[in-house]
């Protein structure tokens, strides 16, 4: 059986990071155990990195933001001497299935910009403290930091050899942040992205490559006093403390079902279909933040995210022949907008914001996750505020119609709250709600002034906010019907035509790497000039190169 890829981790047992606090600035240390990669055939020499490598960083920014939300500067250094990180592991990329290639890729993508955005969503700005050689993913970990620093030295350089040495893109948005973020001028980046061995100081500044570049002698003081300042100038509120995030309640059955204690992902490996079903808060929300704040980790809004965001990874790496992802919710609507509302109502105070933030990376999460989603919209379920959400992030929405035969549960509804109006962008930057109603303020203000109501089937069809009503006559064959001709279409077609459509709207950096990179990229990882028996990948380090074919398509 192959091995399941687990997206929690004991930080007590990190094998590549290492942290140290000190007050308001946090040192991050990368020095990854090169026998510690996650599957056997390759070492990550030279800090390359795997998933296992990105799995224990996106669990340290994560705790960076609960629970040490007293620091306002992180540095991201390497342990390493002589490389800062040569990037993603060749060796493993070649000898991965193209799923995990193109997963691991959007993992990495993922956690890169978490904490990009963490200087605006929390107050948390990274510093990359460069010396040595900063190669590929290396300089995209390096670029996802809010401030660049490079020592001046013969062996410090930055540099994305991946189309010279590898014909392969980088994999991270390596090319998007170049351009868009750090604004390098289109032929420097030409150049920049075809040279091998890179750039070096003062022509990466004066490239805007990187933001500093420092005498050695002088380097580890310079980071340290700019870590300084920039954590005296931060407008962070100082937080004494934080919360712990404990191990998750959950567990595996053998069928490939998952139970957790507000989400259950109930498979159909026969079908190709997973149920994903999240139930609402059974008690009544704390009466202010400082009973949300004793509650910890156990509250419902962050339990019920830190879930489901385990899940949704959980069935993109270890699930991939489940295509068709079907939604559902279960409980109280109004208890849920009440837990909902104390967060709203105190979005000051920084668990309130941490955990309101957190939902929004968990629904970009779904967004942009490669398999077709529905969601049912049933009698008893909570479809409200954030789980509202969901219904404009799958593909489809059927809602019950009308009391069914049998079913005692409270007939179905959906109501929208503040949180559906500005604080959960997508990727594009704005609403699910304004994305879904492009070029339609009418609809949008129709929706705005049933705030607060719970709509039922009609009149949520007649706001938009569901594809289908049906009744009780029609639900379980229509149902039926899609679940089987979804799940037997083809699952690259599938692909395709869902990116194309769910991400309306302006395009932003954002966008641009999950969309342009995820198809280029899932296109050269199949073919032969990089991943063949000749090509660049499996080639790499034999002192040969690649055998192309030429012919340009």
């Amino acid at each position: 059986m192959t091995k399941r890829i687990d997206f929690q981790v004991d930080p007590t047992a990190y094998r590549h990071w290492k942290v140290h606090y000190d007050g308001p600035v946090a040192n991050l240390h990368m020095d990854v155990d090169e026998n510690g990669g996650l599957f056997d055939g390759y070492q990550l020499k030279m800090n390359s990195y795997d998933l296992g490598v990105d799995i224990e960083l996106a669990d340290i920014v994560q705790r960076m933001r609960f629970e040490h939300p007293e620091v306002k500067v992180v540095v991201m250094k390497s342990d390493k001497d002589r490389i800062f990180c040569a990037g993603a592991n060749i060796r493993m990329l070649g000898g991965a299935k193209h799923s995990h290639k193109v997963n691991f890729c959007k993992f990495t993508n993922e956690t890169r910009n978490t904490f990009e955005a963490a200087e605006e969503d929390s107050g948390q700005m990274y510093i990359a403290a460069v010396k040595g050689a900063c190669a590929g993913g290396g300089y995209e970990l390096a670029l996802a930091c809010n401030h660049i620093m490079l020592t001046d030295d013969s062996s410090s350089s930055v540099s994305l050899p991946e189309v010279p040495l590898l014909a392969v893109l980088p994999g991270t948005g390596g090319l998007t942040r170049v351009t868009d973020k750090r604004k390098v001028r289109r032929d420097r980046a030409d150049v920049f992205c075809s040279t091998e061995e890179g750039v070096r100081g003062k022509r990466a500044q004066e490239w805007k490559l990187v933001d500093e570049v420092i005498p050695n002698s002088k380097f580890d003081a310079t980071v340290d006093e700019r870590a300084r300042e920039f954590a005296a100038a931060s407008k962070k509120a100082d937080v004494e403390k934080g919360i712990a995030l404990t191990p998750l309640d959950r567990t595996f059955h053998d069928d490939g079902s998952v139970t957790y204690s507000t989400v259950e992902v109930q498979a159909d490996r026969a079908g190709r279909t997973v149920t994903i079903l999240v139930k609402g808060p059974e008690g009544e929300a704390p009466a202010d933040m400082a009973a949300f704040e004793a509650e910890g980790d156990r509250s419902w809004m962050l339990r019920a995210a830190r879930e489901l965001d385990d899940a949704i990874l959980h069935l993109r790496l270890n699930e991939p022949e489940l295509g068709l992802m079907v939604f559902k919710t279960q409980g109280d609507p109004e208890k849920l907008l009440a837990h909902e509302a104390l967060l709203m109502a105190n979005r000051a105070h920084w668990l309130a914001n941490e955990v309101l933030e957190y939902w929004k990376r968990v629904l970009k999460r779904v967004d942009v996750t490669s398999r077709s989603m529905v969601a049912l919209v049933e009698h008893g379920s909570c479809f409200a505020g954030v789980l509202a959400e969901l219904l404009w992030a799958v593909d489809r929405s059927y809602m019950m119609e009308d009391e069914f035969e049998g079913d005692n549960r409270p007939i179905a509804t959906v109501t929208l709250s503040d949180a559906n109006f500005g604080p959960m962008p997508m990727a594009n930057g704005l609403t699910r709600l304004q994305t879904r109603f492009l070029d339609d303020d009418a609809a949008l203000g129709a929706c705005a002034e049933v705030k607060g109501e719970a709509l039922e089937a009609e009149a949520a069809e007649e706001a938009g906010l569901v594809t289908m009503i049906l009744d009780d006559i029609d639900w379980e064959d229509e149902i039926r019907i899609f679940l089987e001709e979804r799940a037997s279409f083809s699952p690259d077609a599938m692909t395709g035509m869902e990116a194309n459509l769910r991400f309306a709207g302006p395009e932003t950096m954002e966008t641009r790497i999950f969309g342009r990179l995820t198809a280029w990229q899932n296109w050269i990882f199949i073919r032969p000039n990089a991943v063949g028996e000749n090509g660049a990948l499996q080639r790499y380090g034999t002192g040969v190169r690649g055998d192309y074919n030429m012919e340009r398509v």
